[in-house]
């Protein structure tokens, strides 16, 4: 265990994956984070398996490599019923912003990738098998009295704390936050398993009311099922090596394989009241638990700790005022239930706990894809909410803007001006606030007062032009958009726009704005208040 600090910016309970990358992010922003958790050790069981691009993107803002941990893209997510055969599929194949739609992958390679990086941080301290016992918090700081695995007492003052420990959350019940929602009540049996005769490339979900089953591949030659339980069928059970061999044996064909996990699991749906309390925060499971029938509850995770974790840095370094961290729960909270909606509604659909409503519900969906327009909607995914905020950190859009304020901007692949590696555009827009020009150079159009507080605060200026448009010019980072994802397809030649740490996108305008964007940006960033949060921002 590391030496134990009495006072840091932020002290994160839980180092899951939702915690570890909190930390990574904190780290590169250069913030004071103490983060523990009382396993000692990474918890195998299975647990999530799906990412999205979303979360990908989150990742390679923590500083993961393409190739940090293994992946399976998937290609296609199939549903199968014993009536109609395949009657609806999902086409996951290709990328959006630079990263595969859907990929599967092995949590706890994941989790040791994120320690890993860690390690040798000058900013974050590691602490495990220290446990947190109690918090009180006043207005300056929370003060968390803490347990090592000896037995011995510590306190740790922070100015911030988020607890990131999972679907029991000890931080939220200390908060008396309700955790709002639903408890299945169903069961599932989980498997992991390698050494498979058949192998498969797909997620499929055969849905067959007797036993509904979801089905697919992950790295290192793995494949996972999931196995809903019948009434009567206890833990005991079900976990029996007997019967994992039997509920296997139609795709074992009677070979040996590996049995590498297995475990019965209650699937939840439930939010808590808050996000935030005074200067308590909570991220992932800790504030949403979403049923796996979409992916997404790692996924939701991920996102809480893009939106949060500058937020944090920003305050901490004084260059945001604490009311900033407001805008967490106004974000994110919206969204991560919009997602346990549409997990619950997928469940529904696809896993029909008998068989007359199997038979209502996949025979309308069989019809459905019949129709163009339904048809894309489940097959283009159109169904999963966008991850668009309506009220925070941004300015309310005005007619004529070109971005979606509120949402990221698309990420392309850029080449620099003078040559060398073509990388993806969120590299190149750092850590901090950033001030983009398509097609121009942003700084042209200010003084050069407005251009040193932009970089007193952190902001850069960066070019984008379209391919094969590298003309000369003043901008020290200038940019070509190989594949035309921005420039001219989204933005035209001219074009501004503001960009958060997260890649939001805040503001947006033509280049005869570019003072008063700019303006706008810094007074947002210094003077955030809960007035300037409403919807009824109107500034140009």
């Amino acid at each position: 265990m590391s030496y134990l600090p009495s006072e840091v910016d932020v002290l994160i309970v839980g180092m899951g994956p939702v915690g570890a990358a909190l930390a990574q992010l904190l780290s590169r922003y250069g913030t004071k984070t103490l983060v523990i958790d009382k396993a000692k050790s990474i918890f195998m069981a299975p647990r999530a398996i799906a990412l999205d691009n979303e979360a990908l993107r989150v990742l390679q803002m923590c500083g993961l490599e393409e190739d940090a941990f293994d992946k399976v893209a998937i290609p296609e997510v199939r549903m199968r019923s014993p009536l109609f055969g395949q009657y609806s599929r999902a086409v996951t194949a290709g990328s959006v912003d630079g990263h595969p739609k859907l990929v599967t992958f092995f949590q706890p390679q994941l989790e040791q990738v994120l320690r890993d990086r860690l390690q040798d941080s000058r900013h974050v301290t590691i602490a495990l098998g220290v446990s947190l016992v109690s918090l009180t918090q006043d207005a300056d700081q929370v003060t968390a009295e803490l347990q090592t695995e000896d037995g011995q007492p510590h306190q740790v003052r922070a100015r911030y704390m988020v607890g990131a420990d999972g679907a029991n959350s000890l931080v939220r019940r200390i908060l008396g936050q309700e955790f709002k929602g639903k408890t299945f009540a169903e069961d599932w049996l989980v498997v992991d398993a390698k050494q498979l005769p058949t192998p498969i490339d797909h997620v499929e979900f055969i849905c067959d009311p007797h036993r509904p089953t979801p089905h697919m591949v992950a790295p290192g030659g793995r494949q996972r099922w999931e196995f809903k339980l019948k009434a009567g069928e206890t833990r005991e059970q079900m976990e029996h090596p007997d019967t994992v061999k039997r509920l296997l044996q139609p795709w074992t064909q009677g070979k040996d394989i590996e049995i590498e996990r297995v475990a019965v699991y209650r699937f939840h749906a439930r939010v808590a009241e808050k996000f935030k309390v005074g200067r308590v925060l909570l991220a992932g499971d800790a504030a949403h638990i979403t049923p796996p029938f979409v992916g997404q509850g790692l996924v939701s995770g991920l996102r809480d700790v893009a939106n949060l974790a500058w937020k944090l840095a920003w305050v901490c370094h004084g260059r945001a005022l604490p009311s900033l961290l407001d805008t967490y729960d106004q974000e994110r909270r919206p969204h991560a239930k919009a997602m346990i909606d549409l997990a619950k509604m997928m469940g529904r659909l696809v896993m029909p706990s008998n068989h007359a409503t199997a038979f209502l519900t996949h025979g309308l969906m069989s019809m459905m894809t019949r129709i163009p327009r339904l048809k894309r909607l489940f097959e283009n995914l159109e169904i999963k909410p966008p991850n668009h905020f309506r009220v925070g950190c941004f300015v309310k859009p005005l007619r004529g803007a070109r971005l979606r304020r509120g949402a990221q901007m698309p990420q392309v692949w850029l080449k620099p001006r003078a040559g060398g590696e073509v990388v993806l555009s969120d590299d190149v827009l750092g850590t901090g606030l950033a001030m983009v020009g398509f097609g121009i150079d942003p700084s042209a159009g200010l003084t050069p007062a407005l251009t040193q507080a932009w970089a007193a605060r952190g902001g850069q200026f960066i070019q984008i032009n379209p391919r094969g448009q590298m003309a000369r010019t003043s901008t020290q980072s200038l940019w070509e958009d190989l594949g035309g994802g921005l420039m001219p397809s989204v933005v035209p030649v001219g074009w501004l726009a503001i960009v958060r740490p997260d890649k939001v996108v805040m503001h947006d305008g033509p280049c005869t704005d570019a003072a008063a964007l700019i303006e706008h940006a810094m007074s947002m960033h210094d003077s955030l208040s809960t007035k300037e949060l409403t919807p009824g921002l109107s500034h140009p």
